[in-house]
Order: C-alpha cells, then structure tokens, then sequence
C-alpha cells in the first residue's frame, strides 16, 4: 500500500505525530512519504523565516522520505495565507505523483489544513483520503472565537470532515469537543497518539531514601497547561512539608518558553522558587532522562485532547496527575490520579497522596498498559487495517 502523509504542520514547528505513524505504517511493509509545506512566522523565529531554504526539497528523517518546502507567511494576511499554502501543497503533490507515482491513499494531519488540501486533491486524482485530528476546541477558539462562530475557514473544514473517507480522533471526547464548530457529519474511529516505546522503556527509579521526591512536569508556557494552578498547590505541598516532613520535594518543569523572564518571576512569585528546577525546552532524549530522574508527572491542563507526555512518563514506569480533561483511554489505572480543572487544593492533595502512597504504585504495570494501546506495532496495524478497507471500498 502507498500512503503519503500530509502534516497541517511539522518540524521546526512539531508534526512528530505524523513521523511516528509513518515509521509504524513503513513497518507494516507499506511505502510512505510525507509530503510537508511549513508556514515560517518571523513571529516565531526570524532564524528560520530568513534561513530556510526557498526551495523545494527531499530529505530523509528516520528512514521517513520527506518532500519539503517552506512559506515564508504574511502577518496578518490568513486568507491569503491558507489559499498559498493549499495551492503549494497542491502543486508539489503533482510534483510527488510524476516523481513516484499516485499514492493508494492520503492521510492527513489536522483538518486546519492538511485535510482541506487532502479533499481538493482526492477530488482531483480519485483517491480515498482519511484525517487524524488532533486539535481541541480552545485551539480553534483562538482563530475563529468562541463558538458558534460564522468565521471564514469553518464551511471549508467541514466539508472536509464530512468528505473524509474516515476522520480518526486520538481520543472519543474529541468529537464531542469540535462539534461546537464543525458538527458531527462525518464517520470516525479513536486510534490513540502512537509513542515510541522502545525509547520510552521502562526504567527502575532509584530508592526514595535519602533523596528528594520529584514531580515534572513538561509542557510548553501556555495559559492552557495550567502552570499558575501547579505553582499555587506546589507551594501548599511544600508549606505542608515543611510542617510534616516526611519527604522532600522538588518540582522539575520542561518546556518551551519556560525560561522565560515572566515565567521565572511566577516562579519566583509562588514561593518555593528553591524546590524547583526549570530546564526550558528539551529534546526527545533529554525528556526521557527528566523522566526518569522523576516519580511522577504532573499536568494541571485546561485542555488537552491527548497529552504525549503523559503517554511517555507512563511508558518509562511513573503514574500520572492531571485534570478531568484527560480522555478516558488515558486513564489506564488508579495509581494515577485526575483533579477538577483549575482546583489548586486538589491538585495539592493528589500530589500529598500520592507521595505518601507510592509503595503501592506498579511501575512496570503502567509501562505494559501503555505499549497496548500506543506502541509503533498496535498503531500501526490499526491504521493499516482501515486504510487498507477504504482503498478496497
């Protein structure tokens, strides 16, 4: 089967989703690229708006054919924008298709606007093309406003929706989440977010004994991931320590933008500015060493669809605390602990308990959950099953 993946955006600006089921489907015997037209925000980094290549190029990235190219984007100017991008990614799927020949099917990433340019194609060559959406409501609030809303963009994504031979969701809450702005036309299926975990192995932590226990927590600086509720219960669970010391604490926070000045004086601000240790945006291999320095993950989110990092501390052996907005195929066991959203208190008394309970938690039993619903070879012969049905039909 030849399948081509469309990301709606990738690297330097993420799209990992998209590689790693690439990765899984090629290993499944079947032929994949990836097909990828980044837009460049000199808002983002003027580094890569003014050094990135202009044209069109094939590199290969962990045995991943990538055909590239970057849009230096207009600020402000989104309809023109969207229509530049869909006409780029058009024009080099023709380029694609002289180089290696029609794909049997197309896999987008993200409706918004892989998928859109996913349908023109499909309507263009006859081929079946499926969407993984991966984006919440509150991240298309910020470009269409509160729903219901008569923005532009919304008509064209959910035509594409409704078109899509199948629309996978990486978790069933998803569906209900977008509805508000795109309904429920379409038929769709939940296939978790894949993980790598043969990187993501479980791993022993070292004794408790005569050391420190550490939460992490790792998420980009984002008013949505819910850092201003973590800093207030961490400096509860400290002032509690303090007076009950049964054990040290330390808090070790990773993340885009969390070195940031504004985000270390909230720090600073919280009042336990010593028990926490920030190490700004790591890599792949740096995030596994966090984690497996830590005892559990800590993640106060507002919303989330479904959080990798959460996939990737339970794969290394350590539970999970986090808000009622995790999907329920996260919550794989009752050592890890789900909070209401923006409630500080219970945040602070989970992050207590757990500390008090964690003889009880079973690693290894949290790693083995995880590799059954998010490793490489369980993925990737989901998606291979249906997208062999949907070339068939």
């Amino acid at each position: 089967m030849h399948i081509l993946e469309i990301p709606s955006f990738f690297t330097p600006y993420g799209g990992e989703f998209c590689l790693e089921q690439a990765k899984a489907l090629k290993a499944q015997g079947n032929e994949v690229r990836i097909l990828s037209n980044v837009q460049l925000s000199i808002k983002k980094s003027i580094k890569d708006f003014l050094f990135s290549p202009y044209a069109r190029f094939t590199e290969n990235i962990e045995g991943i054919v990538v055909y590239r190219s970057y849009q230096h984007g207009v600020p402000k100017l989104i309809h023109f924008n969207v229509n530049r991008w869909v006409s780029i990614v058009r024009s080099m799927f023709k380029q694609y298709v002289d180089r290696y020949g029609k794909p049997d099917i197309l896999h987008a990433h993200c409706c918004k606007w892989a998928g859109y340019a996913a349908m023109l194609i499909s309507n263009e060559y006859g081929i079946p093309y499926v969407i993984t959406e991966h984006l919440s409501s509150m991240l298309y609030e910020k470009e269409f406003g509160k729903a219901p809303s008569s923005a532009w963009q919304i008509p064209l994504l959910k035509q594409a929706f409704s078109n899509a031979s199948i629309v996978i969701t990486v978790s069933d809450e998803l569906v209900d989440d977008i509805s508000c702005y795109f309904g429920k036309d379409y038929n769709n299926y939940t296939i978790s977010n894949i993980i790598d975990t043969s990187f993501f192995t479980y791993k022993k932590r070292e004794s408790l004994v005569d050391r420190p226990f550490r939460f992490c927590c790792i998420a980009n600086n984002e008013y949505w991931k819910g850092y201003d509720i973590l800093l207030s219960a961490f400096n509860k669970l400290v002032k509690q320590q303090s007076i009950y010391p049964q054990k040290d604490v330390e808090l070790h926070i990773a993340g885009r933008n969390t070195l940031s000045k504004d985000f270390l004086r909230m720090i600073k601000e919280s009042g336990s500015e010593a028990k926490i240790i920030v190490h700004g945006e790591l890599n792949k291999k740096e995030i596994r060493e966090l984690l497996y320095k830590c005892d559990c993950l800590v993640l106060p989110s507002r919303s989330e669809v479904q959080p990798l990092c959460i996939l990737e501390a339970m794969s290394t052996g350590i539970p999970y605390i986090s808000t009622e907005i995790i999907p329920r195929n996260l919550r794989l066991c009752d050592s890890c602990k789900i909070v209401p959203v923006d409630d500080a208190d219970a945040l602070y008394l989970s992050m207590h308990e757990i500390i008090n309970n964690y003889s009880s938690v079973d690693n290894k039993q949290l790693s083995d959950l995880v590799s059954k619903i998010a490793s490489p070879e369980i993925v990737g012969k989901q998606l291979h099953t249906i997208f062999l049905h949907y070339i068939k039909t």
